[in-house]
């Protein structure tokens, strides 16, 4: 192939008949459980991408598609199906500090804001808005991990770099001011006021 020759597209007949010739190759070695293995691999990969081909088709097809304000493109990235195929491929056109805002957005109930992101290291650096506890503040011991659980879920989707999140707790409402009270006049017996002197 010359210098300025295009790469070929991959034809899906070829692509079938290579993964027929592996599994053949796999069966003829007399390993019949990696022969399975791989079958199963295949089953999976395939019901994985055969779902983002259908979200796609079903988000273009959508109303909202034509009248969207980004065009048909903004759907697809904000859903997590295709984003995370067009990430793992390296398609997505949004970069890393764009992907991990619509990551927040999409769990914007939960209560989190962003105070950094390091490239180096992966590490993600939020802090809770929510009241103690996480979530809507009530206080439910379970609520604070389970925020957490769908932040790094999302993350994952749409912005696989993120290898760490710190999560900051929200910092505790202040306390009440204490009210003084000052101290009553001097009372005679039985809280009555005392007699005045006599003259």
């Amino acid at each position: 192939m010359s210098a300025t020759e295009a790469p070929r597209s991959p034809n899906a007949e070829e692509a079938g008949r290579r993964v027929e010739e592996i599994l053949d190759r796999l069966t003829a070695a007399g390993d019949p459980a990696a022969a399975a293995v791989a079958e199963e691999l295949i089953r999976v990969l395939m019901d994985f991408y055969g779902a983002g081909l259908a979200r796609i088709v079903t988000l273009l097809q959508a109303p909202a598609a034509r009248t969207a304000q980004g065009g048909p493109l903004s759907g697809l990235l904000g859903d997590e199906l295709v984003t995370s195929l067009l990430v793992l491929h390296d398609l997505h056109p949004e970069d890393t500090s764009a992907r991990i805002s619509r990551a927040l957005e999409s769990v914007r109930e939960h209560g989190v804001e962003l105070l950094g992101f390091d490239d180096a290291t992966g590490t993600l650096r939020l802090r809770s808005t929510a009241g103690p506890g996480g979530g809507s503040g009530c206080g439910c011991p379970g609520t604070g991990p389970s925020a957490r659980q769908v932040v790094e879920d999302a993350l994952a989707c749409f912005a696989p770099e993120v290898s760490h999140v710190e999560l900051e707790e929200a910092p505790s409402p202040q306390e009440p001011a204490l009210l003084q009270i000052g101290a009553r006049p001097p009372t005679g017996t039985a809280g009555r006021p005392a007699p005045a002197a006599a003259p």
